[in-house]
């Protein structure tokens, strides 16, 4: 379900602005695409995709970034542990502490 309180983009990547989703007829959700010559007014379907296949303009939500580093605080038996402090783990047994910078899609790889 479309939501007027989330980001989306077109599946070619165009920006998207949600308008309302309580139109009538088939094209309930209004908006406008950002082309090259500037905004341009569209309509989609209540799902926001225009055909059971793929289409350049079907609406696609945008998940927020998730940007952080964190340091991986490697073990002799394997162990791996996740932490956003490298002196969190002052433990003998830790062979290693990598520091990993984190830049993905909310959701990402779920």
């Amino acid at each position: 379900m479309i939501d007027v309180n989330k980001s989306y983009r077109t599946r070619h990547g165009l920006e998207v602005r949600i308008y309302a989703i309580d139109g009538s007829g088939r094209l309930p959700i209004h908006g406008a695409m950002k082309t090259l010559d500037g905004w341009v007014p569209m309509q989609w379907p209540l799902a926001g995709r225009w055909t059971a296949s793929d289409s350049p303009f079907d609406l696609i939500e945008v998940k927020p970034r998730i940007k952080k580093a964190v340091w991986l605080h490697v073990f002799k038996d394997g162990n791996v542990v996740a932490a956003v402090d490298p002196a969190s783990y002052n433990i003998t047994h830790r062979i290693a502490c990598v520091k990993v910078e984190i830049d993905c899609e909310e959701g990402e790889g779920l």
